[in-house]
């Protein structure tokens, strides 16, 4: 019977992840049939964010097909190495677009992982805290050599986290299916509701650049939203890092996970100043929105940082907390006393 529930949640979890990846694999098909037929991607056609997302998809599509083979091959090995085949696709097919697929406008043609960073790279080069001005760096000017393959340190972090927090989650309920073992239940229930809602940031990120309009100050919303992301993003991999972790010791269950929540918002920060050639947006004016000199950070951004780590904490300390049962024994011997 556990049999037929797995083949039949292997299915659905198939078509799941096929359904709600459709549109990303039907852009990647449309710029591979550009490229075979016409040598180029004409600017107009190219689909935005076509990376990572549409190696996101395949990757988590692959690992999930592969997740009966894993199970019964590598047993509980299976999730270390249905992701590492997932990953693996993902970077393969990243480069394949990134060094192959070209995208021209009327003046210009380039090589896509020039273009994702045409797209995305507006940073400041001079900045003054104390100043009403500074230069930036424009496209344009990528474009004629500045380009540094770096920008897209924080794109992978995020495509590594989502992909393995995603397979995490599927592969963690058709465990639970298969063995009926509930340990990891409540644990993998918020992996979900995290990964998504942080998937979800990541699109509206993407369609939006949570509204920024280029000044290094950003607007309140957008700096609500970019918070948001952060925390999340650092909650999203503490939780995974905690799944594996629960009902450890203390220090084991939810320092740890805490910890990698806080690293992980930390690298995120440093995605954003690698992108902004050393410098970080600004979420407001006065002290607690300006960067402290030598590390950059201010202490809203500290703050930022503190926060992942303590809801991450929270969580783990909620989920490992042990119910007390009444002590029959001390009940038994008080009657006898009486």
């Amino acid at each position: 019977m556990k049999s037929e529930h797995f083949d039949r949640y292997w299915a659905f979890a198939c078509l799941g992840v096929l359904s709600v990846s459709y549109y990303p694999i039907y852009m990647g098909i449309s710029v591979i049939g550009d490229m075979i037929f016409g040598g180029v991607v004409l600017k107009e056609n190219y689909p935005k964010y076509i990376i990572p997302y549409t190696p996101i998809c395949i990757a988590v599509l692959l690992g999930v097909i592969i997740m009966p083979l894993c199970m019964k091959v590598l047993k509980k090995f299976a999730l270390p190495g249905g992701s590492a085949a997932a990953l693996a696709a993902f970077f393969a097919l990243e480069t394949l677009f990134e060094k192959n697929v070209v995208v021209a406008d009327s003046k210009t043609i380039v090589r896509l992982e020039d273009w994702q960073m045409f797209m995305c790279y507006q940073g400041p080069v001079e900045w003054d805290e104390t100043a009403t001005l500074y230069e930036t760096r424009t496209p344009v000017d990528i474009l004629l050599g500045e380009y540094d393959p770096a920008f897209k340190f924080h794109f992978y972090v995020i495509s590594v986290l989502l992909i393995l927090s995603l397979l995490n989650c599927l592969y963690g309920f058709a465990q639970w299916i298969k063995t009926g073992e509930k340990k990891r239940l409540k644990v993998l229930t918020l992996q979900s509701a995290a990964t998504a809602s942080f998937l979800g940031l990541c699109i509206l990120a993407c369609f939006t650049a949570f509204w920024r309009n280029g000044d290094i100050r950003v607007s309140p919303l957008s700096a609500a939203l970019m918070i948001a992301f952060f925390i999340l993003m650092g909650v999203t991999a503490g939780i995974y890092t905690g799944s594996f972790l629960v009902g450890k010791r203390k220090f084991v269950s939810i320092l740890i996970p805490a910890a990698i929540s806080s690293a992980m918002t930390v690298i995120m920060y440093v995605g954003e100043m690698i992108l902004l050639n050393g410098y970080l947006y600004r979420f407001g004016t006065g002290f607690m929105f300006n960067g402290i000199p030598g590390i950059r950070l201010a202490p809203a951004d500290i703050l930022t940082v503190l926060a992942s780590g303590c809801v991450t904490a929270v969580i783990f300390t909620l989920l490992n907390r042990k119910k007390t049962l009444p002590n029959k024994c001390s009940c038994a011997d008080s009657k006898s006393a009486a």
